[in-house]
């Protein structure tokens, strides 16, 4: 009884030590856009005017595109904050970011926070979608560093803040919810949806606060939050005006949801059980994310992940061979040329590797992060960067053989090598035709959007007959003369809303499309309009996946954004099999032979599966 005493009196203690205080939530800045920056400053101006005020947290989408240039004026602008600030990445930071993401980290310092304040501790991690269009994702390794500092302060209460919502917006919502139902979450804070909005998370309290954007206002605003030892209040705050009333108040309690039984939704795995015809040979677990696709060479499988090392698995059992440490993440996907594999890293740096040891060859530094895989022909790479260069590689030595500068935008995909050309899409609404052997411009073609994030450049182009075929994420399905770059045929149908995900028949008769819908379909080679002449079954849920379609030994393969793997028969479109590797978004593909076929996922996880 005694004990139980003590034990009350030391919580009453902590309890009560803790102070009422005031922080501001800002979120959605969108700096780069037209008035990001100046609704910024002006935040920045009414925040420093009040000394109330303890701190900042600024919950995402802080820039409009995730280019240097926005990256460092929005430091610049939260800089002149006179009060500690607390800065985590949104979708607008993460997926279009020239550099891979690596300029956040290297500008702010983190992509996650961890603080504590008055009896409170606060932990913030990034939201992802990192390089690729899909549903968000907090990295692997911000789940495994959030691990780390729930451990930290285990006594004060949480509040928790990602950019997101913690729903199935994010693909991985319930690890984190998970995690943080162990810790006392007594709050969750969130942006994403620009407006203010009381939110329930599988039960924890959760508040979105709006942009920071005037929209179609004279000015923005953001929301002052008065913590207390019981609750939450929220009031919005327009700068050169008055602060409205609370429009929300939040209790803070211990919720002890281990005591709770609710049964909550998860991602189901029950289709690996109907589809019994297909296994994992073996599983590698990384500790990061993985945002590359595979190579292979001999008894090796090449990949990178997101802390920067460029590694080597083997084949027959998965196990790690070896590793090469960059300074960058890593979204490129690997090729390998007889003996040296060609990797590259958001660090600007362009790798040769020794397939047989992992030790570096040689290296080629360029200006900024390179995103773009490389294409091999006879012994030359082909590759291009964020520093607006293209380049070709003596991959035997290093050396480089030509360099085309001036591209918009920076390049982020897999290029075409055809008929002697290469061809490739930039995130500057640019799709470009070099000759291979000199890489002189023979044509550019641009889309004309008025928007960067319309850029044909997240797929993989495809060509025959003379034709180079791209989709976009305007929906259009664009033929362009390969031999010169006029349009053939550029169409987009409101049925099948294509996007970035496409590949070539090995007959040559067919691009194949997944739809925004879910749909899978085949479009004529050779027809002078967008003719859909092949269907499949196969029906997926709402789908943004990017990722190439790939055939071989009859067996279309479909990736998608939720980690289900779904092979399609050619000849008549049926459903021949499907595997879930994980809830995340499936990286290009690697099929093997006639009964294997390896494949990676944003979380981090390798599979070889084997079919029937």
């Amino acid at each position: 009884m005694k004990r139980i005493i003590i034990l009350f009196l030391v919580l009453f203690v902590e309890r009560t030590d803790a102070q009422d205080f005031l922080f501001a939530h800002v979120t959605d800045t969108h700096v780069g856009s037209e008035t990001g920056a100046e609704d910024l400053r002006r935040t920045v101006t009414d925040i420093n005017e009040n000394k109330d005020l303890k701190f900042v947290i600024v919950s995402g989408d802080i820039t409009e595109f995730g280019a240097d240039n926005e990256l460092k004026l929005a430091k610049q602008i939260l800089d002149s904050i006179n009060i500690p600030y607390y800065v985590i990445p949104g979708n607008h930071d993460a997926n279009w970011s020239e550099s891979g993401g690596n300029s956040f980290r290297q500008i702010f310092g983190s992509e996650t926070f961890y603080f504590t304040y008055e009896g409170y501790r606060f932990a913030g991690t990034n939201s992802g979608p990192n390089m690729r269009m899909s549903p968000g994702q907090i990295p692997r390794e911000n789940l495994l560093w959030l691990d780390s500092v729930l451990k930290l302060d285990n006594e004060l209460p949480l509040i928790y803040i990602n950019h997101y919502p913690q729903d199935s917006s994010l693909n991985n919502w319930y690890e984190a919810i998970d995690r943080i139902k162990k810790h006392n979450v007594q709050l969750f804070l969130c942006g994403h949806g620009h407006q203010n909005k009381a939110c329930d998370f599988e039960g924890i309290p959760g508040v979105m606060g709006r942009s920071n954007l005037r929209a179609k206002k004279n000015t923005g605003g953001y929301n002052i939050v008065h913590i207390s030892s019981d609750q939450a209040i929220y009031q919005e705050r327009n700068p050169d005006s008055l602060t409205q009333s609370p429009w929300l108040a939040v209790a803070l309690k211990n919720h002890h949801f281990e005591k709770k039984t609710n049964v909550y939704s998860r991602p189901s795995y029950t289709v690996n059980e109907k589809f019994k015809q297909v296994q994992e040979v073996w599983t590698f677990q990384d500790k990061s994310d993985i945002g590359a696709g595979l190579a292979m060479a001999k008894d090796k499988l090449i990949t990178g992940n997101t802390l920067g090392e460029i590694y080597a698995l083997n084949l027959n059992t998965g196990k790690k061979s070896w590793s090469y440490q960059t300074q960058g993440k890593i979204y490129a996907t690997p090729s390998v040329w007889k003996n040296t594999v060609i990797a590259a890293s958001s660090d600007s740096c362009i790798y040769g590797i020794d397939i047989q040891n992992g030790k570096q060859k040689w290296k080629i530094k360029t200006d900024k992060a390179v995103l773009g895989s490389p294409i091999i022909y006879k012994g030359i790479a082909y590759i291009g960067g964020s520093d607006g260069v293209f380049r070709a590689i003596y991959i035997k030595s290093g050396k480089i053989k030509w360099s085309f500068e001036g591209l918009k935008g920076y390049m982020s995909a897999k290029p075409l090598i055809y008929k002697n050309k290469i061809y490739f899409g930039t995130w500057g609404n640019e799709f470009y035709a070099l000759n291979r052997n000199t890489g002189k411009a023979i044509w550019h073609w641009s889309n004309g959007a008025s928007s960067r994030m319309l850029s044909p450049a997240a797929c993989y182009p495809v060509g025959t007959n003379n034709r180079i075929f791209i989709v976009a994420p305007d929906r259009y399905m664009t033929a362009l003369d390969a031999r010169n770059g006029k349009v053939i045929w550029r169409k987009k149908m409101d049925n099948y809303r294509v996007r970035e995900s496409i590949g070539l028949s090995t007959d040559r008769t067919l691009v194949y499309a997944k739809t925004m819908d879910g749909q899978l379909i085949g479009v004529s080679t050779k027809a002078n309009d967008m003719k859909v002449v092949w269907h499949s079954a196969l029906q997926l849920p709402y789908e943004l996946a990017p990722t190439a379609i790939e055939e071989s030994a009859d067996i279309v393969w479909v990736p998608s954004n939720s980690g289900l793997l779904s092979a399609v028969r050619r000849a008549d479109g049926s459903l021949i099999w499907q595997h879930k590797i994980s809830n995340c978004l499936v990286n290009p593909l690697l099929p093997l032979d006639k009964k294997h076929i390896a494949a990676s996922t944003m979380d981090g996880k390798i599979v070889k599966l084997k079919f029937n």
